[in-house]
C-alpha cells in the first residue's frame, strides 16, 4: 500500500536523487517552478501526457514533458548504452537541457527501446560506451546486434548524432560508438553532428558536443509559445546569459565529486592475503562521518590518487627538464612540472594518442611505423609493459620544453573501486577491496597508481580524496525476497560483501548463493571468516569456491557454475537475479559462456535458444555485470 505522505516508489527516489545531484538553491527554485507549471499543464485537457509503464518493470525512459502544441514537431530521441551509469546519466542532462530548450524529447536506455521504433525516430541522440576490448555495454547488446545486423531498416530522413565514451589505452577506442555511428550512416540516415569520441576525461567534450547539439538544433526546432502562459517554455540552454543550466552530473552524492572530493581519512589498512601469497590484496576503510556523502550496494568510489614521487622525478629527469619550469596544470593554472606530474596528468599509461603525438614531436621513423594501419599487431605488443617514460628514453627529443610535452598527457583520472560496505551497515565509513599492482617489465619497476597510493603512500589517519560514484546498473533487487546470485573471483567479491551487509542489516529474506575463486585456498581466500559466519548464520545460503592453483587442472569459478547448473537453473527459473564483477578480459566471457551452457543443458534446448534466455535475463534486468 503506498503511503501518501511518500508516494514515490524506491526505484523514483532513486531516480530523484541522481537527478538533484549537485543541484544549487537557485536552481532548486526554478525546478519548484517548473514543477509546478508541469502539474498544473498535466490538469488541462490535452495536456502533459502520463509515463508509460511496464508491469513490475521499472523503464529506462523518460517521456517528453512538453505542451502538447510542441508535440507537433518530430520528438528527439536521446539514447543511451551505458554500462557503468556515466553514458546515462550524460543522456540525461541533455535531455533535461533539451527540455529546458523547449524542445519535445524523450530519453530511453537502449535494453528498453523497440527496434521497431527506430524507423519511426526522425531525430536521434545517441550516447553510448565502449568497454573491454571494445564491446558494447549489456544495456546495448541487442540494440548494437540489430542495427548491425540484417534485419535493421532503411532510414532516409533520420538525422542523428554520436557522442561515444571510451578510453584511448584501449585498443578498441570508442569502438561501439563508431559502430553505431557508420552504420546508421550506410542504413540512409544523415549526420546532425559528427560523433563526437570522449576519452576518459570525457566532461569537458560532452558538454561542448551538448551545446552544439542545441545549437544545430534550434533552426530546426524553433521553440513554440507555452499553451499555459503564452511564453516560450524555457530559455535555449546555451552558455551566456542569465540561462538556467543544469550542471553535467557530479559523481557522488552531497556537494562532493571528482572535481572537489571529499578529504576521507584512512582508518584501517589491513593486508587480506596471507603470507607466501602471490597477490597483496587489502582491505581499506575510510572515514566518512560528517561528510554528507552517502551510497548504495552497487557504487562505487573514486579515489583521486597521486603519481609515485620515484616515476615523477625519473621522468623529469629522462626528459632532461627541470622541476621547477612552470608549466600549465589540469585546470588551467600555471604549477610547477613537478607538482603537474605528480597531480594533474596521467604519466603512465601508454596510448595510441599519445604515440602518434609524440612521433610527431621526436620525427621517429620507428614509432610512425609502428602507428601504421598494418602494424597493429606490433603496436599492441609493444604497449603491453611500457609506459611513458619507456617511450622518453627510447626516443630522446633534444632542446624538448615542458610546455611542449605537457600537453601530450591525458588528465590524471580518478580510479574506481566498488564499494565493499553497506552504507546502511557503516554509515560513517566506506570500505574497499584493494589489489595492490606491483610488477617489473623491461627492466622497470611499475606500479599501479591509485593502489600504491592506498597501500604504500597514505599515513595512518592521513587523507584520502574520494567521491561516490552511482551505478544504477548493478543494484540490488527491489524485493528483498528475491534470491541472488553473485560470481566475484578475486577482488571482484567486493560489492556482494555490500550486498551481503546490506541485506543483513535489513533483514531480507531472499536466499543468496555466492560463488568466489582466487589463486590459493590458503592465502587467498579472501574474506573467508565473513563468508563462513555468513553461511553458519543463513545469511549466505550456498558457498561455492574455486582455487585454481591448488589442484593439478585449473578451476575456476565457470566450472563451478556448470557444476552446480542443475540448481543454477533452477534459482533462475524461480526468478533469481544473477550478478558478475570482476575481469572483463577473460573471466567475464567465460562466465558468461558457462550460464548459457547451463541453460542449454537444463533447458534441454539449443545454445541459439539459450542465448535468447540469457538475453531476456538482461533485458529484465535479473543478469547484471560490473566488469573491468
Amino acid at each position: 500500500m503506498s503511503n501518501p505522505e511518500n508516494p514515490l516508489t524506491p526505484a523514483q527516489w532513486e531516480a530523484l536523487d541522481r537527478l538533484l545531484e549537485g543541484v544549487t538553491p537557485g536552481q532548486t527554485v526554478w525546478l519548484n517552478g517548473y514543477l509546478a507549471g508541469f502539474s498544473a499543464a498535466r490538469r488541462l485537457p490535452g495536456g502533459f501526457g502520463a509515463t508509460s509503464q511496464e508491469t513490475g518493470v521499472a523503464r529506462e525512459t523518460t517521456e517528453s514533458t512538453q505542451p502538447a502544441k510542441l508535440a507537433e514537431k518530430p520528438e528527439i530521441t536521446v539514447l543511451f548504452g551505458s554500462q557503468t551509469g556515466n553514458a546515462e546519466k550524460l543522456a540525461r542532462v541533455l535531455h533535461a537541457q533539451l527540455v529546458n530548450a523547449g524542445f519535445p524529447a524523450r530519453v530511453e536506455g537502449m535494453g528498453s527501446y523497440k527496434t521497431s521504433q527506430l524507423k519511426r525516430d526522425n531525430l536521434i541522440l545517441i550516447i553510448v560506451s565502449t568497454y573491454g576490448e571494445g564491446d558494447p555495454p549489456d544495456n546495448a547488446l541487442a540494440f548494437h546486434e540489430f542495427l548491425l545486423g540484417k534485419k535493421a531498416p532503411k532510414l532516409d530522413g533520420t538525422r542523428f548524432s554520436v557522442l561515444a565514451l571510451g578510453d584511448s589505452s584501449y585498443e578498441h577506442f570508442c569502438k561501439t560508438g563508431r559502430d553505431i555511428d557508420g552504420r546508421l550512416a550506410e542504413l540512409g540516415a544523415s549526420r546532425l553532428l559528427p560523433r563526437s569520441d570522449c576519452d576518459v576525461d570525457y566532461e569537458e567534450a560532452a558538454e561542448e558536443w551538448m551545446e552544439n547539439v542545441l545549437a544545430k538544433l534550434q533552426p530546426i526546432h524553433e521553440p513554440q509559445t507555452d499553451s499555459v502562459s503564452g511564453n516560450p517554455p524555457n530559455p535555449p540552454l546555451l552558455k551566456g546569459g542569465n540561462q538556467v543550466n543544469p550542471p553535467l552530473p557530479k559523481g557522488g552524492r552531497g556537494d562532493f565529486s571528482k572535481k572537489n572530493p571529499y578529504p576521507a581519512k584512512l582508518l584501517e589498512n589491513q593486508r587480506l592475503t596471507g603470507r607466501g601469497s602471490s597477490k597483496d590484496v587489502r582491505h581499506i576503510e575510510l572515514s566518512i562521518a560528517g561528510s554528507g556523502l552517502s551510497y548504495e550496494p552497487g557504487d562505487s568510489l573514486g579515489v583521486v590518487a597521486s603519481n609515485w614521487p620515484q616515476r615523477v622525478a625519473e621522468l623529469v629527469e629522462s626528459l632532461r627538464l627541470d622541476g621547477n619550469d612552470k608549466v600549465a596544470g589540469a585546470n588551467g593554472s600555471e604549477t610547477r612540472l613537478e607538482q603537474a606530474f605528480l597531480n594533474d596528468y596521467e604519466i603512465t599509461t601508454l596510448t595510441r594518442p599519445f604515440l602518434a603525438k609524440y612521433a610527431h614531436l621526436s620525427g621517429s621513423s620507428e614509432l610512425a611505423g609502428l602507428l601504421k594501419e598494418e602494424n597493429k599487431a606490433n603496436l599492441r605488443d609493444y604497449l603491453r609493459g611500457r609506459e611513458i617514460i619507456d617511450v622518453v628514453r627510447a626516443h630522446p627529443v633534444p632542446g624538448l620544453a615542458a610546455s611542449q610535452f605537457v600537453p601530450l598527457l591525458r588528465k590524471l583520472q580518478p580510479r574506481q573501486y566498488s564499494i565493499a560496505s553497506s552504507y546502511n551497515a557503516n554509515p560513517d565509513e566506506v570500505h574497499l577491496t584493494v589489489a595492490v599492482v606491483r610488477y617489473e617489465s623491461h627492466g622497470l619497476q611499475r606500479q599501479g597508481v591509485a593502489s600504491t597510493f592506498l597501500a604504500d603512500r597514505v599515513a595512518e589517519d592521513g587523507l584520502v580524496p574520494v567521491y561516490v560514484d552511482s551505478n544504477p546498473n548493478f543494484r540490488l533487487p527491489q524485493d528483498p525476497d528475491t534470491a541472488i546470485i553473485m560470481v566475484g573471483p578475486g577482488t571482484g567479491v567486493a560489492p556482494f560483501r555490500a550486498f551481503l551487509e546490506e541485506r543483513d542489516v535489513t533483514g531480507a529474506k531472499g536466499k543468496n548463493w555466492l560463488f568466489f575463486g582466487d589463486r590459493n585456498f590458503n592465502t587467498d581466500f579472501l574474506y573467508q571468516r565473513e563468508w563462513l559466519e555468513h553461511r553458519k548464520n543463513g545469511l549466505l545460503t550456498r558457498l561455492d569456491v574455486a582455487f585454481s592453483r591448488d589442484t593439478d587442472e585449473k578451476v575456476y569459478v565457470q566450472h563451478r557454475l556448470l557444476e552446480n547448473s542443475r540448481e543454477l537453473y533452477g534459482w533462475l527459473q524461480e526468478g533469481a537475479y544473477l550478478y558478475i564483477c570482476g575481469d572483463a578480459n577473460r573471466m567475464a566471457s567465460d562466465v558468461h559462456e558457462a550460464l548459457i551452457q547451463a541453460v542449454a543443458k537444463e533447458s534441454g534446448q539449443t545454445h541459439e535458444k539459450a542465448v535468447e534466455y540469457v538475453k531476456a535475463l538482461q533485458a529484465d534486468k535479473r543478469y547484471q555485470r560490473d566488469i573491468y
